[in-house]
């Protein structure tokens, strides 16, 4: 509806519209947590399932998701969304969304992990031992890696 809207809104009319449609609109540190809650309830998930799926504790998980807590790691970021089953695509946006490096193609663990996100090998174990037996680190959880 507001792409509709947008169409035909003149740029001298922002500040109306923006007025107008403050409900709507979501502030740019909200971007990423109504991302991926909207992608994961479109899949028919649950952010439980999701971060069960993404071997992230719960509670932890759902800080990020708020708000509430930030990361710096942005594997935390990649399980969630490989765990909620998004593209390639979908993660580039997600990342970008969280102000994190989206996955370069020239870097050979981002490469791998591209065509990780578009086979969908199995589950975050399979997917670690895909980076591990390539001879990358794994996705990381939290805190060091052993």
């Amino acid at each position: 509806e507001l792409e509709n809207i947008l169409g035909s809104t003149h740029s001298k009319n922002f500040e109306l519209f923006r007025k107008i449609h403050k409900e709507s609109l979501i502030n740019e540190e909200d971007a990423f947590s109504t991302y991926v809650k909207d992608l994961i309830k479109s899949r028919g998930l649950t952010q439980q399932n999701v971060f069960l799926k993404a071997d992230i504790r719960e509670r932890y998980g759902y800080k990020i998701l708020s708000g509430e807590k930030h990361t710096r790691q942005r594997d935390i970021i990649l399980r969630i969304c490989y765990a909620a089953d998004f593209s390639t695509d979908e993660t580039q946006k997600a990342l970008k969304k969280y102000k994190m490096p989206q996955l370069y193609p020239k870097i050979p663990r981002d490469a791998l992990l591209m065509i990780i996100f578009n086979e969908k090998p199995g589950s975050i174990i399979d997917v670690n031992g895909l980076l591990k037996k390539n001879g990358f680190d794994p996705l990381r959880t939290s805190g060091l890696q052993d």
